[in-house]
């Protein structure tokens, strides 16, 4: 997307590297990505108390709370689901730019959406977490009821069904939610950001 026009960049007085230092760790986003049902928004909860409780600045964004608010006037067409994407990206970079970590739990179904978050961020910025699960085991889940609707007619473009899923090419780390638990998925993931470096290991 164009920038806005008559606008210039202001360069802030405390850069990231001095909130960083500040707060004690490093900033990144960790983008969980997959099929509605596939727990993303469980093991975004999980990780987000973890690293709280290790003294992290951490905050999580999750698809259905920005939809009632920041993206309230977005649908579900493929036009409105990348700008959906757009949006979160940036606000991604803000939270990485004030030293903290942002866990994010969106569907995103598009590998370019993604790509393009993760173009918006430096090296070791960006996560990209496949939160793997098979569509028969998300619709026999269906926490929230979306497959039945989708299913009878009440709700179109779902993805999986009637909308693509694209999988990652090539994520940083591969959750496979039909095999393990969340919490077992969270330690997984835990046991990553550690052995890479993200985060210091929990004494």
């Amino acid at each position: 997307m164009a920038q806005s026009s008559n606008t210039v960049w202001h360069e802030q007085t405390v850069s990231k590297e001095q909130r960083r230092e500040k707060n004690g760790h490093h900033s990144f986003t960790v983008w969980l990505t997959g099929l509605s049902g596939s727990g993303k928004s469980t093991i975004a909860n999980l990780l987000s108390h973890e690293l709280f409780n290790r003294e992290t600045q951490v905050y999580v964004l999750d698809g259905d709370n920005i939809r009632q608010g920041l993206n309230g006037d977005l649908g579900f067409s493929e036009e409105d689901r990348v700008e959906n994407i757009r949006r979160i990206g940036e606000v991604s970079k803000l939270f990485v730019d004030s030293g903290s970590v942002v866990v994010t739990a969106f569907i995103s179904p598009f590998r370019d959406d993604r790509k393009q978050v993760r173009e918006l961020l430096q090296e070791k910025e960006f996560i990209e977490v496949y939160v793997k699960c098979p569509l028969e085991e998300c619709e026999n889940r269906d926490p929230k009821g979306l497959y039945k609707k989708a299913r009878s007619g009440q709700i179109k473009n779902f993805t999986g069904l009637d909308s693509p899923y694209e999988e990652p090419d090539q994520p940083e780390y591969v959750l496979e939610t039909d095999k393990k638990s969340p919490e077992e998925c969270t330690a997984q993931l835990l046991r990553y950001l550690e052995d890479s470096g993200y985060i210091q290991k929990k004494i």
